[in-house]
């Protein structure tokens, strides 16, 4: 199952306490409905767990519906209807609607509490909501042919502070969420809080994740200029030594050139480790880029002479 699947399915079984929750939760399913009109309702949906839902909540408003199962090519499709007659009549009572409105918008007066709106937006996911599994990132949306539901809708997510944004979408209206903060809220107030606890432990595994990176990436760049200092010093020395040039330097430059060229893999803090009297790593550096001056100037002079 999806991630969206989880989370449409805990919300799916958390049921309104309050008459005023289940009167929201029924008129979140029917604005979100694909048909909702004076012949009734249809809510189309892959999960039976959604379906369930609709039925339950109608139920205790004393309004039936059906259920039914219809299998295609592409999948499973659950359908919720209340057709003609008495129960979509009761449906509309209920509403205080017709279904002959021209425009659906959100009538505030059925959705005045907090745990109203929560109801209401909880069932709109079930109808059209998804969310992105969180490790691959992070996105909720809703969607909604009716533009003037869109925009109520958006103005209602914006009034319990969850930052919705809103486009449109090959002709769909499309509600949607980015901030990670905002999605685990919605999720939470929708009764989805295992998904927004999902969502909590996958944002600190990429933390983790992403500050190993960092620091992997960080030592491998250092290791990497580690062995390119040490392989151009290690050429240098080689030249010196083949020249027969090491005998006539310093004896702190002989030194160094001896210990080099006997740890080769060594990082500067560990090759000062290895000699005494113990220089500082900046000083050990300077005396290598000494060497590399010398063995490049001796190749200039021994190449000039060349024929």
């Amino acid at each position: 199952m999806s991630f969206a699947s989880e989370a449409r399915a805990e919300i799916a079984a958390c049921q309104p306490d309050t008459e005023a929750g289940v009167r929201a939760a029924c008129y979140g399913l029917a604005c979100f409905a694909k048909h909702f009109d004076a012949r009734g309702l249809v809510i189309q949906t892959e999960q039976a767990e959604t379906a369930g839902y609709a039925r339950r909540c109608f139920a205790r408003c004393g309004i039936e519906g059906a259920v039914r199962r219809k299998d295609h090519a592409s999948g499973t499709v659950y359908e919720f209807k209340i057709g003609e007659g008495a129960e979509a009549e009761r449906m509309h009572a209920l509403f205080g609607t017709t279904g002959r409105e021209p425009s659906l918008q959100i009538d505030p007066e059925l959705i005045r509490s907090r745990s109203s709106v929560s109801a209401y937006v909880g069932a709109a996911f079930l109808c059209c909501g998804t969310v992105t599994d969180p490790q691959k990132g992070y996105h909720l949306e809703f969607t909604t042919p009716r533009t003037n539901l869109a925009r109520d809708f958006e103005a209602l997510l914006a009034e319990h502070e969850f930052a919705p944004r809103r486009s449109r979408r090959k002709g769909v209206n499309v509600i949607y969420l980015k901030a990670c903060a905002s999605i685990q809220a919605l999720l939470v107030f929708m009764g989805a809080e295992q998904a927004a606890g999902q969502m909590d432990t996958e944002r600190v595994v990429k933390s983790v994740r992403n500050r190993v990176n960092r620091y992997t990436n960080c030592e491998t760049a250092n290791l990497g200029k580690t062995v390119r200092a040490n392989a151009s010093a290690i050429r240098a020395l080689r030249y010196l030594e083949e020249q027969d040039a090491l005998g006539a330097l310093p004896e702190p430059l002989r030194q160094t050139a001896a210990v080099r060229l006997a740890y080769p893999e060594l990082s500067l803090a560990a090759l000062c480790e290895k000699m005494e009297p113990r220089p500082s790593k900046s000083g050990l550096a300077h005396r290598l880029k000494r060497l590399e001056a010398i063995s490049a100037g001796l190749r200039a002079r021994k190449e000039g002479e060349s024929p």
